[in-house]
């Protein structure tokens, strides 16, 4: 008899459409479980975020992390509404699972799908195809620094041992999947944090002799991605540089409703997360109109995290189909469909 794997998942919708995102995703793990008897998913929803920050002055509870911990992956919707300050809703819980874990990757794709629509004239889609490996607990979110009588600092911290972790698995993935490597910097006019970064990458490459390695300013970069996305294959950047031009990249790739992002300890010592990266967009909550496709992009992370490759690239492939037939589309991509309609037709193409 087949041995079934379980896999107990923590489901935070959060704010604004986080909740209907998720509940979308996991409408699409049950699907695929019900078509695999060796899979079984346990979902347990937690109603931390905003609202629970107005009700307890807390974005999830004190024990949040021990909760949490229990758990094989978690699954994160939105974080922020215009109620509570951003750096409130954002240091009380994402920051804090992310730290906390020990993520200290972001692994975000920017991949343009067959059907999204892209906003640079003549760009195919074999020339949109790059990850992002971000340092993710570190740098310039740190979170160090004070206000003072006529003004504020803030401290970017950038240790040796986070900055080689996280370029490692930059190198070990472009080594994986035979592309250039390309590290990102502001040495120029960061004259600390940026010179120990680019001397830490150095270091760092003479033990991948076979990976291709470029360099580049984050300004420079920035101007590339536009004009010259064909030049990218892996990139690792600082945690503040990553959320940047990630935006960036999700533009170029067809919009943020198909942004997707894993948050991962690559050890498996605690829960990794996943989440799309959209935000809450409160103006539209509740409507029908959130785009789940990054949401259910970010599941299929998940479960390449956990294993299951063939799967992960089924739900990919059957995100590109329903693109590609171009009938069902949310409005972010021009069409009328709902995010149920959307949903639906993820889950038509996976059967």
């Amino acid at each position: 008899m087949m041995k079934c794997l379980s896999f107990k998942i923590a489901v935070i919708g959060g704010d604004g459409v986080g909740p209907e995102v998720t509940a979308a995703a996991q409408q699409v793990l049950e699907h695929i479980a019900a078509l695999d008897g060796s899979l079984s998913f346990a979902f347990d929803v937690f109603p931390w975020g905003c609202e629970y920050y107005l009700k307890t002055g807390e974005m999830m509870p004190s024990d949040g992390l021990d909760i949490l911990s229990g758990y094989d992956a978690i699954l994160l919707g939105a974080v922020g509404d215009p109620t509570v300050p951003d750096h409130i809703s954002l240091r009380g819980l994402l920051l804090v699972i992310r730290q906390g874990f020990d993520q200290y990757v972001n692994l975000r794709p920017v991949k343009l799908l067959k059907g999204a629509p892209c906003p640079l004239f003549g760009v195919s889609r074999e020339q949109v195809d790059m990850v992002f490996v971000r340092e993710n607990t570190e740098g310039e979110y740190a979170g160090l620094g004070g206000f003072f009588e006529d003004r504020a600092e803030q401290t970017a911290v950038f240790t040796r041992k986070g900055c080689q972790r996280v370029m490692r698995y930059a190198f070990d993935l472009a080594r994986k999947e035979g592309k250039p490597l390309t590290s990102i910097s502001k040495a120029n006019a960061l004259n600390y944090s940026m010179v120990f970064w680019d001397e830490i990458f150095r270091e760092v490459s003479s033990e991948y002799p076979d990976v291709e390695t470029k360099m580049l300013l984050v300004d420079a970069a920035s101007m590339f991605m536009i004009r010259e996305p064909e030049r990218f294959g892996v990139v690792v950047c600082s945690n503040l540089f990553g959320d940047i031009l990630t935006d960036l990249g999700a533009a170029v790739a067809g919009g943020m409703g198909l942004a997707a992002g894993a948050n991962l300890n690559p050890e498996k010592r605690f829960p990794s997360m996943f989440e799309p990266v959209h935000g809450s967009a409160p103006d539209i909550a509740g409507q029908g109109k959130a785009n789940p496709m990054a949401t259910i992009w970010a599941a299929a992370q998940m479960l390449e995290h956990l294993g299951q490759p063939e799967w992960a690239q089924k739900i990919l492939s059957s995100l590109e189909a329903v693109l590609a037939e171009g009938r069902c589309r949310t409005p972010d991509l021009g069409g009328h469909s709902s995010t149920e309609e959307v949903t639906a037709a993820v889950i038509a193409q996976i059967r």
